[in-house]
C-alpha cells in the first residue's frame, strides 16, 4: 500500500531538489502518492496567500510532509512560512542529526561528528510577541512554559535511551535569564532524573559554541530552547559541510513535516546548480518514520557511496557536477 505524502517544493531551488528527491525515494522502491501543493511565492501568485489552506488540508490528509526551502522576507513581509506551520500543527520538536558524510572535505573532516539537535519549536522568542512600548523602543516577549520544556526533554531522552546515545546536554543561559532559561533547566533535570542510564550535562550556550567549534566530536545529544536551538543547529551544520548536507524534522503528535533546512536560492535557482542531499537526507528521516528503515538505509548508503567516490559532487561541496547528475549517481547506485 502506497504511502500518501503532502509535497512541498518550495521557492527557489525548491521545485529542483524537490523533483530530485522524488527520484531517489521512487528508485529505493518505495510506493508514495505525492500530493503536491504549493507554499511561498508561488502560492501567493496562485492564490494571494503566502501559506494557503491547502497545505494545512493536505497535511491533514497525510500526517506527513516534505518540504523544500520557502524564502522569508527579512524585517518586514511575510510571517514565515516555516514557523507559522509549527505553531499551527504543533510540531514541537525541531530534531536535527548532523553527521560527517565520507569525503567531504571539510575543516573538521578528521573528526568524527555525529550529534543530535533536539530543539524546542512552537514558542521562546520565537512565539513572536512584539510590541513598540514608545516610539523607538520596541519590546519582544520570550515565553518559556513547563509543558513545552517537558516534552522537548522527553523526547531528548527518550531518543537517547532508545539509540543507546551516551549523553543529553541542556544549552541554556540560566546565568542571566534566571527564571525563564531556568525553568528550562529545571524540567531538563526532571526529566533527566527518570533516565538514570544516560548520562546528563549542562552548558551555558555561548560556551557550547566554543566547545562545539573546538571538540564538536564530544557533543552526543543536545536539547535547547527554540532561539538557542536555531543558531546552535546552524553551527553544527557548518562542521559538516553546511546547511546543503543535513536534514531536519519537524515532529507533533500527529503531524511530521520533513525539510531541507537551507535557504531558497534564487540567484542560482533554474540553473541545476542545486545540491538535494539534504532534502534527500531528509526524506530519509521521513522514511525512517513511515516504517520504511530498509529504504532508507540503502539511499543513505548510496548517497555515502557518492559522497566517498567524489566524482559527481556539486559546487557547494567542491564538485563540478549539476543536480541532474548528482541525482542520476544515487539512483545508479540503488
Amino acid at each position: 500500500m502506497a504511502h500518501k505524502i503532502t509535497l512541498i517544493p518550495g521557492d527557489g531551488i525548491g521545485p529542483e531538489v524537490a523533483d530530485a528527491t522524488v527520484r531517489v525515494v521512487e528508485a529505493a522502491g518505495v510506493g508514495i502518492e505525492w500530493e503536491r501543493v504549493d507554499a511561498g511565492i508561488a502560492a501567493e501568485r496562485a492564490t494571494g496567500k503566502y501559506l494557503p489552506d491547502t497545505v494545512y488540508e493536505s497535511l491533514a490528509r497525510t500526517s506527513v510532509g516534505l518540504k523544500g526551502p520557502v524564502g522569508t522576507p527579512v524585517g518586514g513581509g511575510h510571517p514565515s512560512v516555516n514557523v507559522a506551520l509549527r505553531k499551527k500543527l504543533d510540531l514541537f520538536v525541531n530534531f536535527r542529526p548532523v553527521k560527517m558524510l565520507p569525503g567531504l572535505k571539510t575543516r573538521f573532516a578528521d573528526l568524527p561528528v555525529d550529534l543530535v539537535i533536539f530543539r524546542e519549536n512552537t514558542e521562546d522568542l520565537y512565539a513572536g510577541i512584539e510590541h513598540e512600548v514608545v516610539p523607538g523602543v520596541v519590546e519582544s516577549i520570550k515565553i518559556i512554559t513547563r509543558m513545552a520544556s517537558i516534552r522537548i526533554a522527553k523526547e531528548a531522552f527518550k531518543f537517547a535511551a532508545k539509540h543507546n546515545r551516551r549523553k543529553v546536554t541542556a544549552i541554556h543561559k540560566a546565568n542571566i535569564m534566571k527564571m525563564s532559561d531556568g525553568l528550562f533547566l529545571r524540567c531538563c533535570r526532571e526529566v533527566a532524573a527518570d533516565f538514570p542510564q544516560v548520562e546528563y550535562a549542562e552548558l551555558i550556550v555561548d560556551n557550547a559554541c566554543m566547545q562545539m567549534v573546538m571538540r564538536p566530536e564530544t557533543y552526543d545529544v543536545l536539547v535547547l530552547p527554540n532561539l538557542y536551538g536555531d543558531i546552535v543547529s546552524d553551527l553544527a551544520a557548518g562542521l559538516v559541510g553546511g546547511l546543503g548536507i543535513v536534514p531536519g524534522a519537524n515532529l507533533g503528535d500527529t503531524v511530521a513535516v520533513f525539510e531541507a533546512v537551507h535557504g531558497s536560492a534564487p540567484d542560482i535557482a533554474g540553473k541545476g546548480l542545486a545540491n538535494p542531499t539534504a532534502l534527500i537526507q531528509s526524506a530519509c528521516l521521513m522514511l525512517d518514520h513511515l516504517g520504511e528503515r530498509v529504504a532508507a538505509t540503502r539511499i543513505r548508503r548510496a548517497l555515502e557511496g557518492v559522497y566517498r567516490e567524489g566524482k559527481h559532487l556539486t559546487g557547494d561541496v567542491g564538485g563540478s557536477s549539476g543536480t541532474a547528475a548528482f541525482t542520476d549517481a544515487v539512483v545508479s547506485r540503488l
